[in-house]
């Protein structure tokens, strides 16, 4: 924060925001800076109660643009339009998360009054200039609400945060949290804590349920009384699983999942495990969960839903994937969308099969929440031999199978398991796009897909989780660093030749992405490894209705204007240069306005309130809820007295009528 902003930054009741906060995304942002604003929205709605909705002529709002560096307000300054910028390397979901948490009324952790007790500052290390950011405020400017001091905080600083050279600006009073601090992965559970606390939040916003069976009533889960076997929880089976997935038989006296046995019963016995009831509010929903088949081949889970409506209450069955394959020794993770808009329960249904079975399927650590499931699951087994043998540099690459994304390109994923050889003991990871099938009837260059890569902590709860992530968007219009070829151009035009493992060969174009994916540090500090295996979780979506983000409103004033992403098809790719933008590279509006291109003129947008309103060409005009009362009493009092003029005046002319027709009658009977 500049020292304007930390100055204005007051923390008080009056600085808090609605749980639903309006918002502008500007078209000064970089389009994966977009997507990736709209992926930490989500991941509020997933922990918390706080939402965010496109602004439609609410009095304050949050406008998000691309400006020097990464920087919000702290709180709700009541001023109308707030900025807060991403700008250049700020996209990252853990860094806008941490900018939220800015504007939602959050100093960072170690400007807390008890900092002291926890880190000591090295302020002859910092930059020139930059020591403001390092203020300590006492306890009447910032309230801990009562949560212990949090090292691993999307709020905290790292080590070496604003260094003059070589030495960490901040040491932890514990050795043990140097490495820890400054992490920008997710929320940490205490940043959930004092966030919920701090705006009354009972429940979050997307999530639905979630399970490990670590207690007797499985989570108000229920037996079907339409099938003839049943789930058991149980803690191990001879055949496998010799474990949970929740604990691994790391916790003695703990540790169960759901076993239907398929080894004994006829076949076709059927086994049926409900959820509870559960009340949908989006429409989507995405279930998640582990799998072990120790059965046979034959043996088979089905998944549905029994959704409650008016026309059918009593539930109607409705199957929406069946899983089956080959008999593992591990435990496997599935994602099922599942779609419902009304009351339902999920359904688990095993079905033994015709083959012989010493086993059975289990299932573990369920997660239900209203988010949309990833694309793509890439599963990396014995990943601890991976790195013990794994050189740096290109011979410790590994590339994840070919996928195709929802508009058909095929992709696939770079990853250095011990780091480029300028950057070892970091995972760095990479985007390729690849030959695919479709290759003849897609777009080119690849426009306005973004391709999400997630390595997936898997804690059994999902608000718990702190996976790290990483998007690359494709602009149809970036050039390769040693050409004048595009970037994202088709891959057997501008990629270099590769063979899968079967040998078949393909091209794969250059590669986007981080060499400082995630420290090896951090790779052991939660659950990404975990039977000694990592999931990535993969998606590539078509981000192009982004590309213009501007509210549709009327140029100069704004009452009660619609506010919208706009949704559009991909922009065709222009030559360089002749992209007109769509925002003004300077500001000529007064009092807070937006200045936007409209019909290639710049048009200020200006701010609104309850009981005011600017107005003119550069919004330097103030109208107010008091001047239009004035205005219009002195109009009602003008006409009151026009009209009382004129009533008058037509009440003599009528009296002076009338007395000249009853002289004149008079006059008239006198003579006859």
């Amino acid at each position: 924060l500049s020292r304007m902003q930390e100055r204005n930054s007051i923390i008080g009741d009056n600085y808090r925001w609605p749980h639903v906060i309006p918002y502008v995304l500007e078209d000064s942002l970089e389009m994966n800076a977009k997507g990736l604003i709209l992926k930490a929205f989500e991941q509020y709605r997933l922990k918390t109660c706080i939402d965010f909705k496109p602004w439609e002529g609410e009095k304050n709002y949050i406008s998000v643009f691309k400006g020097s560096g990464c920087w919000s307000l702290v709180g709700n300054h009541q001023k109308g339009l707030q900025q807060l910028s991403i700008g250049a390397n700020c996209d990252k979901i853990g860094t806008i998360q941490h900018e939220f948490m800015h504007a939602l009324g959050f100093w960072h952790e170690q400007s807390r009054s008890d900092r002291d007790d926890y880190v000591s500052i090295m302020w002859d290390r910092i930059q020139a200039g930059k020591d403001h950011n390092f203020n300590k405020y006492d306890d009447k400017t910032s309230d801990s609400l009562n949560v212990p001091y949090d090292y691993t905080s999307v709020m905290h600083y790292s080590q070496n945060a604003f260094r003059n050279g070589t030495e960490p600006t901040i040491i932890t009073n514990i050795p043990d949290f140097m490495d820890v601090i400054g992490q920008r992965m997710d929320f940490s559970d205490y940043d959930l804590q004092k966030l919920n606390r701090l705006y009354n939040c009972s429940s979050s916003l997307s999530f639905m349920d979630t399970c490990s069976f670590e207690l007797e009533n499985i989570c108000g889960m229920i037996q079907s009384s339409d099938d003839n076997s049943d789930w058991q929880r149980l803690p191990h089976i001879p055949a496998g699983p010799n474990t949970d997935h929740t604990n691994m038989g790391e916790c003695k006296d703990s540790g169960y999942f759901m076993h239907f046995n398929t080894s004994a019963g006829a076949e076709g016995s059927t086994a049926i495990l409900e959820s509870r009831i559960l009340y949908p509010k989006r429409g989507f929903q995405c279930l998640q969960f582990y799998f072990y088949n120790s059965g046979h081949e034959s043996d088979r889970l089905y998944v549905g839903v029994r959704e409650y409506t008016s026309s059918h209450p009593n539930g109607t069955l409705r199957l929406v994937e069946e899983i089956k394959g080959s008999p593992d020794n591990y435990w496997q993770l599935h994602h099922v969308s599942l779609n419902v808009t009304s009351k339902f329960r999920v359904v688990f249904q095993g079905v033994r099969g015709s083959g012989l079975s010493n086993g059975g399927l289990s299932i573990d650590d369920i997660n239900l929440s209203e988010t949309q499931c990833p694309h793509h699951v890439w599963h990396i087994r014995n990943f601890t031999h991976l790195l013990n043998t794994s050189p740096a540099g290109e011979a410790g690459k590994i590339y994840s199978p070919p996928f195709y994304s929802s508009k058909g390109y095929a992709f696939q994923v770079g990853l250095y398991v011990n780091g480029t050889t300028d950057n070892p003991f970091n995972l760095g990871m990479y985007l390729y796009l690849i030959s695919g099938a479709n290759d003849d009837q897609l777009q080119w260059p690849c426009a306005w897909q973004q391709g999400t890569m997630i390595l997936l902590d898997q804690h059994p709860d999902i608000r718990h989780r702190m996976s790290n992530q990483r998007s690359i968007t494709t602009d149809p219009l970036k050039l390769s660093d040693s050409s004048s070829t595009y970037f994202w151009d088709r891959p057997d035009k501008v990629g270099s030749t590769a063979s899968f493992p079967n040998g078949t060969q393909f091209k794969r174009g250059p590669g986007s992405g981080t060499n400082a994916f995630l420290t090896h540090q951090r790779l052991r500090s939660r659950n990404f490894i975990k039977e000694d295996g990592v999931y990535i979780l993969l998606t590539m979506e078509d981000i192009s209705h982004l590309l213009s983000t501007q509210p549709s409103v009327s140029p100069t004033f704004v009452m009660n204007s619609s506010t919208t992403t706009t949704t559009s098809p991909a922009t065709p790719p222009k030559e360089p240069g002749t992209e007109v933008p769509n925002f003004c590279p300077d500001n000529p509006c007064e009092n807070d306005g937006v200045c936007i291109i409209v019909d290639r003129e710049p048009t200020c947008r200006c701010p609104v309130g309850d009981n005011w309103w600017y107005m003119g060409a550069k919004c330097e005009r103030k109208g107010s809820t008091q001047e239009n009362t004035i205005i219009a009493v002195s109009s009602t009092i003008s006409v009151f007295v026009v009209m009382l003029i004129v009533t008058i005046t037509t009440a003599v002319c009528l009296k002076k009528k009338y007395s000249k027709g009853k002289k004149n009658g008079e006059s008239q009977h006198q003579a006859e």
